[in-house]
């Protein structure tokens, strides 16, 4: 097999070429990314590219001879450049595709959002994989992210001989995440940890070992052509819950909290977002209070994963202090 991944050289993609490489049946794999790989990997040849120049990803799929593509290169998080984030994460997707249907490459792996499905108040908790993507007119990550996601289902409609899934992931831990670091970093660092309102709003952290092994798992197995996955941990935890769960796997006894009240959060940030320096994006906010609660199950009973515990990712993470 001979793969192309775009956002290769990030978190997600790193650990997915690890479980790649090392399989036998892996001739190559084409790393697409916008900055060079942190380590080398057997098998890999990195290219630095941008997903929107579809010309330039269908040479790669052509050149390369390439058997599946995998698209991983989103922007993770909210920036304040909104047409920016869309272009990459919404063109770039339309242009990874067209080229791959231009290459004749007929297998794609692409990395949706939870947050696709936008925060509304008749969302289902947990919601299944055939819940409407609707977005949020007003929440440009999750728009965008639904955008995409619609745009990689007419794919899959318009090209019935291909194959196609959709993974969905909530947030993924991993070293040299966004999420989880920064939360252990405050907890080292500071004798409190703050906290933006109660802090009891839900949160369905997996680790980024079993993501890529589901992913390895859905481009080998038949069972996964043309299904959609929710990814995600076996069960959902409180803000303040997984805050205790990192100061455990640090061997801390407890994590003080000072809690923030949300409403002058959001004025504040209304009020001085537009600064380059201010750490907080509405978008943020808003992804916080939005619970991140789905349910798993398909992805773990079809591609053979045994769902782990928050503690033992955290243990593997954090386990050094």
């Amino acid at each position: 097999m001979r793969y192309l991944i775009t956002g290769g050289s990030g978190y997600i993609g790193g650990r997915l070429i690890d479980e790649l490489s090392g399989r036998e049946e892996t001739e190559l794999i084409v790393d697409v990314d916008v900055k060079p790989p942190p380590r080398q990997w057997p098998k890999t040849e990195f290219v630095k590219g941008d997903v929107r120049d579809r010309a330039a990803i269908k040479g790669l799929l052509e050149r390369h001879e390439i058997d599946a593509l995998v698209h991983l290169a989103f922007l993770l998080n909210p920036i304040r450049d909104e047409a920016k984030m869309y272009d990459i994460d919404v063109n770039g997707t339309q242009a990874v595709l067209q080229a791959a249907s231009e290459a004749g490459v007929n297998q794609v792996l692409v990395t949706s959002s939870a947050s696709a499905y936008g925060a509304f108040p008749d969302n289902p908790k947990p919601i299944a994989e055939d819940w409407p993507v609707r977005g949020a007119p007003d929440f440009s990550y999750a728009r965008d992210k639904a955008d995409a996601d619609r745009i990689c289902q007419l794919w899959a409609l318009e090209h019935a001989d291909a194959v196609m899934t959709i993974v969905r992931p909530s947030i993924v831990f991993g070293r040299g995440d966004e999420f989880i670091s920064v939360l252990a970093g405050l907890i080292r660092r500071y004798p409190v940890v703050p906290v933006l309102g109660d802090g009891n709003y839900r949160l369905q952290p997996i680790a980024v070992e079993q993501v890529a092994e589901g992913f390895v798992q859905a481009l080998r197995a038949p069972v996964s052509v043309g299904q959609t996955y929710e990814v995600g941990g076996p069960q959902p935890y409180r803000f303040v819950e997984i805050l205790d769960q990192i100061g455990a796997a640090l061997g801390r006894t407890t994590v003080r909290k000072v809690h923030v009240p949300l409403g002058a959060v959001k004025l504040m940030t209304r009020a001085l977002g537009w600064l380059p320096f201010y750490p907080v994006t509405m978008d943020q906010i808003t992804m916080l209070e939005e619970e991140s609660v789905t349910d798993p199950s398909h992805f773990s009973h079809d591609l053979g994963i045994t769902p782990e515990p928050l503690t033992r990712g955290l243990a593997r993470m954090l386990g050094d202090g």
